[in-house]
């Protein structure tokens, strides 16, 4: 027979009381905090792996933010583009207007003014600015204008920086572009300048894309012979060749065709084929020429002509670069959506695994906490009852 002393006793039942309202008060904190595991000695294991997928919830979390922020500078930059290209448009139309014969030099000037309003929006949109005040378009320098005009006309005051955004695991995305890129460096179109000499050299125009390429010059000195009916110039490889050419009638030289009016012994002709430029400047020397080119004699409506059929070749030009931007910029949002949309998928498988490990099932565990409080309370009756036993009782 074993003795059970009343100290025994009272010791057993008090340890039993205790961890009983121990498993009920971590149930009831387990339904309070809707968390199966509160601290790592609940579930060490599922402790570990639910630490590493917060970490994981986290990262995901990060590049969340960044492509979100991605997508809106590329959609801001891609709206700033779009609306240059309806300013572009309004100009190209206006242009168009201006090489109307019949237009008075009132007229020239009302149109003049007009583009000076489209010249100030454009130079707006370049000087966009996103939501924590930058200018999108000044590369590194966003606190910048990208465009100054300091009297001579619209300069660019960026640099050629471009910002790079990591929106997932070794997957970076450019999210701004230099202006220098997109309002400066746009294809010129051909054009001439009399070196020496009267004679006048205009209606310069490209007919032979291939041929001019193929001629691998991007600047063509043209001199006229001794004998007043040939030009003489260089090819590519140096070697002189001649083209003959007749007053007032288109000639064509290496793709390019012209037209020379009093052209005498000597003139000397230069054609630029390569050159690149501002389309700020390409609407500058419009606006020039509309208010200051006369028409009154052969030479100022020959000016006037060039001057409108060159601005139209550069407004297409920088039509065709705005667009070609306009493209690139919606392949990086292509590029940012899907990785959103993937991010957003890992996201939520992460946080569904996290639960599994971490959250309570909240019926089974308000069932688990009756039966813990009916298991206590019978405890602590049986206990008060066996408490209360003594043999002087029975004396």
């Amino acid at each position: 027979m074993i003795r059970i002393s009343s100290q025994q006793i009272f010791s057993g039942g008090i340890n039993r009381l205790q961890d009983l309202s121990a498993q009920l008060n971590k149930t009831d904190e387990q339904i309070a905090t809707g968390k199966r595991v509160n601290r790592p000695s609940d579930d060490p294991v599922a402790a570990a792996r639910i630490l590493k997928l917060d970490q994981e919830v986290k990262r995901i979390e990060t590049y969340e933010r960044n492509a979100q922020l991605a997508n809106n500078r590329l959609g801001q930059e891609e709206s700033a583009i779009s609306s240059s290209l309806d300013i572009l448009q309004s100009v190209r139309e206006l242009t168009v207007q201006a090489g109307n014969g019949s237009l008075s030099a009132n007229d020239r000037l009302s149109i003049s003014s007009e583009m000076k309003e489209r010249l100030q929006q454009l130079a707006q949109m370049a000087n966009t600015q996103d939501a924590s005040g930058e200018y999108i378009f000044s590369g590194f320098q966003g606190g910048t204008p990208a465009y100054a005009n300091e009297g001579s006309g619209w300069t660019y005051q960026g640099d050629e920086g471009q910002r790079m955004l990591e929106i997932d695991d070794g997957v970076t995305v450019a999210i701004s572009d230099h202006g220098k890129g997109i309002f400066e460096r746009i294809p010129a179109a051909v054009s001439a300048t009399t070196s020496l000499g009267s004679g006048r050299i205009n209606s310069v125009s490209v007919i032979n894309r291939a041929e001019l390429e193929a001629g691998g010059l991007s600047s063509l000195s043209l001199t006229v012979s001794t004998a007043g009916d040939s030009l003489n110039y260089n090819d590519s490889a140096g070697v002189a060749q001649t083209v003959s050419f007749v007053d007032g009638e288109p000639v064509t030289v290496n793709g390019v065709q012209f037209t020379l009016t009093d052209a005498a012994v000597g003139d000397e002709f230069t054609i630029e084929t390569s050159e690149k430029q501002s389309v700020f400047k390409t609407i500058e020397n419009l606006i020039s020429g509309l208010d200051n080119l006369s028409k009154s004699d052969g030479a100022g409506s020959d000016a006037y002509n060039d001057l409108i059929a060159g601005s139209l070749a550069n407004l297409d030009n920088a039509q065709e670069s705005f667009i070609l931007k306009q493209t690139e910029l919606g392949g990086r949002m292509n590029s940012v959506e899907s990785t959103q949309a993937f991010l957003e998928d890992s996201a939520l498988y992460s946080k569904e695994i996290r639960s599994q490990l971490q959250d309570i099932d909240h019926a089974e565990a308000i069932s688990t906490l009756s039966f813990q409080s009916f298991v206590l309370q019978a405890a602590q009756q049986s206990f008060a009852r066996v408490s209360q036993l003594s043999l002087f009782d029975r004396l």
